[in-house]
């Protein structure tokens, strides 16, 4: 059984595409366009934490990262709208704004101890078929690591206006990211009297941990 804390760093790591980090080898597999969007994503991220590995405890580089390379490759409006569900349709147009902020901000703290604390995994992409008819797929892969079983890492992606494909859902050994989100989210809103109570506290959870990263930060520079 995979440690759930490992579940919980997979879960980011898939929903931003941080397979990224991790080598990816297609086995000579000649990939279809939405497993190639995976593919070029997780070679470009891995050149650059390679190169730039020193600077992965900066929480504005990561933010930098994620806004230059990743986002542009996930469907976070979707994400959103998955995650909170009834209350997205609910959600004033500035909640809506605030939480999707907000909720990047989560990720990109998860996202700064994800970087530290994997190693270099190797990717497997599953044969799949796709049709021109085809706007939604889901791109099987295993992560391949040396004496452990493969993990099963399934990708929810849409085709989006422009034509490209991008990601919305993660899968781990079965378990849905956005599925797990929302069930999280949605009993802190009913726990925390509506949905602006968790924006606030996402937004000060965030400040926290960019005040606890500019420290360091300074610890590092002073040594």
């Amino acid at each position: 059984m995979i440690e759930m804390k490992k579940i919980n760093g997979f879960y980011y790591l898939g929903l931003m595409l941080l397979l990224s980090i991790f080598h990816s080898n297609t086995f000579a597999v000649e990939l279809n366009a939405p497993q190639k969007v995976i593919q070029e994503t997780s070679d470009l991220l891995y050149d650059i934490v390679k190169k730039d590995k020193d600077k992965l405890g900066n929480r504005e580089y990561i933010f930098n990262l994620v806004d230059n390379v990743i986002e542009p490759r996930v469907d976070l409006d979707k994400i959103s709208k998955l995650v909170l569900g009834k209350y997205w349709r609910s959600a004033s147009k500035q909640q809506k704004v605030q939480f999707q902020k907000e909720f990047k901000g989560l990720l990109v703290n998860t996202y700064a101890t994800a970087f530290t604390e994997f190693q270099d995994w190797t990717v497997h992409f599953l044969p799949m078929s796709l049709s021109v008819e085809d706007s939604r797929v889901i791109v099987k892969t295993e992560i391949i690591q040396a004496s452990r079983p493969p993990i099963s890492v399934d990708y929810r992606m849409t085709l989006d206006n422009d034509g490209g494909w991008k990601a919305y859902d993660v899968i781990i050994e079965g378990i849905s990211m956005v599925t797990n989100y929302k069930g999280s989210f949605a009993t802190s809103i009913k726990n925390s009297g509506g949905l602006g109570n968790v924006i606030k506290a996402l937004a000060e959870k965030n400040e926290q941990s960019k005040t606890s990263s500019i420290a360091t930060e300074d610890v590092q520079i002073s040594s």
